[in-house]
């Protein structure tokens, strides 16, 4: 199955800022931040198709994941 991933702010460093993912049927959320090498606890704010999500979100054909690391500021 093929799902779009965007990532955001200082998870793009080195990556990329949307790509298409090719995967298994049955992948969760944090499976794909496995493959891309991001640490789970440097996931703030995980949605699927604009919802809120967790990293055992199983993934489906034509998804778009969208990953956002903790946001600092002052």
């Amino acid at each position: 199955m093929q799902i779009t991933v965007k990532l955001f702010a200082t998870l793009r460093k080195g990556r990329f800022k949307v790509s298409s993912l090719e995967l298994v049927p049955g992948t969760e959320v944090g499976q794909v931040a496995d493959q891309l090498k991001i640490p789970r606890e440097d996931l703030a704010l995980i949605f699927v198709n604009g919802r809120d999500a967790e990293l055992d979100h199983v993934l489906k054909e034509g998804d778009t994941l969208s990953l956002f690391p903790p946001v600092g500021g002052g």
